[in-house]
């Protein structure tokens, strides 16, 4: 090994954190680029030195006597994401043990700094990117048309999906029985339907509310109650800012404790999202920041995740469903923007999240039925008229149906439309009780007055 290979290979083995070509030719001006090429090749065959990443974002790192080459391990961040060099040295620092990251709290100047529309996590080019890919036919169609279209498959694909990324062990199939037909998997823990159920109440919501869902405190903290209902060890923290400090697992960040300060950057946060025009970027911004600040007392990432959705529902935009997300990848993700206030990292995964998501929704929206007009003209009504019939369970469905028939429906459609109602009412479980806005409760003394009567 020749003096000079030496010193670029000491070069490298001082650089804790890989060094790029760049950087090396900075510490060595007087070796050429293609010497330095040359000799670092020899340095791979020799299994001194391995590299990670390509063209500019390629870094050489170490390998010390008898280690294996170094690999982005599949149990921390998959290869199989593209990241830039600027996210390799957020996983440099944040696969470290805790104990070797330095403990931080939340930075006010993270959020202070940013001026909607002058500055951008995602830049020009990026945001034309993904306005191209997730462009769809209805993008000139009032609000929130193209998810309402798309409800029954985003219903399944987000919930779970969103579900898996806190654990949840229901498969898909699972997932689709539960939502379609109110069918419990078996051998799986109570926690985990209820996830499942409530991401589904809460995608409902807004959806349902398109029209005049926004991100401001209203929408945000009813989207937190429905993700938390019956999950959270304290009732009273469903949909109200902690009360409490929170510490987060396997990080040494500490969110803001005080209740007050909480409430302040609250408001600063949706006041600052609400101003950013382009929907991409108002939905990174909600996946940033919502996570960082934990207003709540719990389920911060799901909400936030949720969150991200409404931007892109109201442009008429394919859904960011989280399809095929690791779980490793995401909470790197998070990791570093908690310790380091860093956005690459999860820039490059929602970037690749995304692309993943509208290819499968731009892929079966020509197979997706268009949605019945008797059923659409009459939703309200149709919704109104269940409520009423269940929650007056010893009261005659039929004389209901019919009341409410004879005031509202012209005479003509009175015969559909009450099909539409039997219908509807036939087919009611557990888990489309929030699209009636009732309770498990009034649910429950229904059914055993239907029981009563057969």
């Amino acid at each position: 090994m020749t003096a000079t290979t030496q010193e670029i290979l000491k070069s490298i083995q001082l650089a804790t954190n890989g060094i790029t070509l760049a950087e090396l030719l900075s510490q060595h001006p007087t070796l050429a680029r293609r010497t330095a090429q040359r000799y670092i090749s020899e340095l791979i065959n020799q299994r001194s030195i391995t590299a990670i990443g390509e063209g500019r974002a390629r870094r050489y790192f170490s390998l010390q006597r008898n280690q294996q080459p170094l690999h982005r391990d599949t149990d921390r961040f998959p290869a199989l994401i593209p990241v830039s060099a600027d996210s390799l040295d957020i996983l440099a620092y944040i696969d470290q043990p805790p104990e070797a990251r330095i403990p931080v709290g939340y930075q006010n100047d993270f959020i202070d700094s940013y001026q909607p529309n002058k500055d951008a996590y995602l830049s020009d080019s990026l945001r034309r990117q993904l306005h191209k890919i997730g462009k769809t036919t209805e993008q000139s169609q009032p609000a929130g048309t193209y998810s309402r279209a798309i409800l029954n498959r985003l219903l399944i694909d987000l919930s779970w999906a969103s579900s898996h990324l806190e654990g949840n062990t229901y498969s898909r199939l699972d997932t689709l029985q539960l939502i379609e037909n109110g069918k419990v998997a078996p051998g799986k823990a109570a926690i985990e339907t209820q996830m499942i159920l409530n991401h589904k109440t809460a995608i409902e919501l807004l959806v349902e509310n398109i029209d005049t869902a926004e991100l401001n405190r209203y929408t945000l903290m009813n989207l937190h109650s429905a993700l938390a209902e019956n999950l959270l060890p304290n009732p009273a923290d469903e949909g109200r800012i902690r009360q409490h400090a929170v510490d987060i697992g396997k990080s040494v960040y500490r969110p803001i404790s005080t209740p007050q300060m909480l409430e302040q950057q609250f408001d600063v946060l949706l006041g600052k999202a609400n101003q950013i025009i382009d929907p991409f970027e108002q939905s990174f911004f909600m996946m940033v920041h919502l996570p960082y600040l934990q207003p709540f007392a719990d389920m911060n990432k799901r909400t936030s995740r949720l969150a991200a959705n409404l931007p892109l529902f109201r442009a008429n935009l394919c859904p960011l469903t989280f399809l095929d997300v690791p779980e490793q990848a995401y909470s790197r993700a998070t990791l570093g923007v908690y310790e380091m206030t860093r956005v690459e990292l999860l820039r490059d995964l929602y970037v690749w999240a995304y692309e993943r998501s509208a290819q499968e929704y731009l892929a079966i929206r020509q197979e997706l039925a268009e949605p019945d007009p008797l059923r659409l003209l009459w939703r309200e009504l149709v919704k109104k008229t269940i409520r009423q019939i269940v929650t007056t369970p010893t009261a005659d469905a039929m004389g209901i149906i019919a009341g409410m028939l004879n005031t509202t429906v012209p005479e003509p459609q009175q015969g559909p439309v009450k099909a539409l109602i039997v219908e509807e009412l036939r087919r009611i479980h557990e888990g489309v009780l929030a699209r009636y806005g009732l309770r498990p409760s009034e649910f429950e003394a229904w059914k055993a007055a239907q029981a009563k009567l057969a």
